[in-house]
């Protein structure tokens, strides 16, 4: 952990170095920056006081016991919250049946990883790390906040206590559901063996799982379910219960119109994730109240059904008042370009508030973790990021990155520098589809 110690100053607030290893207990000031609570006006030359990892205040005062740091002429937002993320060197996607519930990518996370180094440079303090969109249901994703820590269990996010007619706890921090389903239809699922040859029959075999996930909650609900944990099932009946949220990989207009039609008929709580013809079914979305995640592409193409993307879909969906935020799909775009999302959006039509927010805030309210992440308020989380600038300035640079009161990324440092500035280090990294850069199949 990082610690901040003083030193020597001719006035005014104390400077500081930071170093590696240890943690500090004392509150601490942030003086000089403008402020940016995002669920709250923005406050010039505000003052941001932290303290045992969470937000103590955030205004314009100073604390008599505080020790300060001065960032005045920078800009500090919320850390950054990416609802669709394939950082941590995995592998993550598995050919065992078309819909495949119990696996779960905490199980393939590195929290070592160069990748997510990269993303705490990009200011980015929690994760929904998602296996891919090979299957109809391709496994139980993972909500991490990036610590810095050698084991993926000292980074998840659960719910706590666990919800009712959970199977129980688990190890260590796992107490609750840790993450939601990632769905998928369109062509991706689509494939060999038993996998669907056409949207028809994803959508039976999708019907036929949440179905039995409903069977088993029943029996659950009644006391009568097995003594022993059954993944699959188990998993099936959060997702009907409302329990375990489902994070839908789509495109078109029509596959849209089918989860809103899943939707309905298992009472589901889902995110839309990608939605590249979100314009085309604005009204139907808005009318749903199906909360979207949206990637912004500078460079559009490379796959048919997202050919109609439209960076006009922030704004259009926002217009409309649906929940909108914005992901990476790392390695699909950069966690180290994450704001530029936003910016993205901006000059398509969407408001900087509206932006902003769906940088932080609204995907934190995706994930059901809006009452410790997203907003610079007090009790919450101390997960910030001090920017060079205004945070939808294309000149901004990420300068710091603080994880519940611990810097976990300085620029300043030479291993900042390297992670903010250069390439894509082990070239030997094997991609989401089991390729390495040179192309050769692992």
């Amino acid at each position: 952990r990082w610690r901040c110690r003083p030193r020597a100053s001719s006035g005014g607030p104390v400077m500081w170095t930071l170093l590696l290893g240890t943690a500090w207990g004392a509150p601490m000031a942030f003086v000089g920056a403008t402020l940016h609570p995002v669920d709250g006006p923005v406050i010039e030359n505000g003052v941001l006081v932290v303290e045992d990892g969470k937000v103590l205040s955030v205004g314009l005062e100073v604390p008599a016991a505080a020790q300060t740091v001065d960032v005045s002429g920078k800009h500090i937002i919320p850390g950054l919250v990416d609802t669709h993320s394939h950082i941590g060197g995995a592998r993550l996607n598995d050919d065992l049946s078309p819909t495949q519930p119990g696996l779960s990518a905490i199980d393939a996370f590195d929290p070592t990883h160069d990748s997510v180094a990269r993303a705490r440079a990009g200011g980015i303090t929690t994760v929904n790390v998602m296996p891919g969109s090979g299957k109809l249901m391709g496994g139980q994703t993972a909500y991490l906040k990036l610590r810095s820590a050698v084991v993926v269990d000292d980074l998840i996010l659960c719910t706590d206590p666990a919800p009712p007619f959970s199977t129980g706890p688990g190890p260590r921090r796992r107490t609750g559901i840790c993450g939601g389903m990632k769905m998928a239809n369109g062509t991706n699922p689509q494939g060999p063996g038993h996998d669907p040859k056409s949207r028809m029959g994803a959508a039976w075999l999708q019907r036929e799982a949440l179905g039995k996930g409903q069977d088993h909650f029943r029996k659950l609900k009644a006391g009568g379910g097995p003594d022993v944990p059954q993944p699959d099932q188990d998993a099936l009946a959060q997702l009907v219960s409302g329990q375990r949220t489902v994070h839908f990989h789509t495109h078109r207009a029509d596959d849209i119109a089918t989860i809103a039609a899943l939707q309905r008929e298992f009472e589901l709580d889902v995110v839309l994730h990608h939605v590249s013809e979100a314009w085309k079914v604005g009204d139907l979305i808005a009318d749903a109240e199906l909360p979207c995640s949206l990637i912004a592409l500078d460079a559009p193409g490379g796959k048919q059904e997202a050919l109609q993307v439209a960076l006009e879909n922030g704004a259009i969906l926002e217009d409309k008042g649906v929940l909108v935020a914005f992901h990476t799909d790392d390695p699909i775009t950069d966690s180290r370009l994450f704001l530029r999302s936003a910016g993205l959006a901006v000059r398509a039509g969407m408001s900087p508030a509206g932006a902003l927010e769906a940088l932080t805030l609204a995907p934190a309210r995706m994930m059901r973790l809006d009452r410790r992440l997203g907003s610079l308020s007090a009790g919450k989380d101390a997960d910030f990021v001090v920017l060079s600038g205004p945070p939808l300035s294309s000149w901004t640079q990420v300068e710091q990155t603080w994880v519940e009161g611990t810097l976990v990324f300085d620029r300043s440092t030479p291993e900042g520098a390297r992670l903010a500035t250069g390439g894509r280090p082990g070239m030997n990294v094997v991609g989401l589809d089991g390729r390495t850069p040179s192309g050769a199949v692992q």
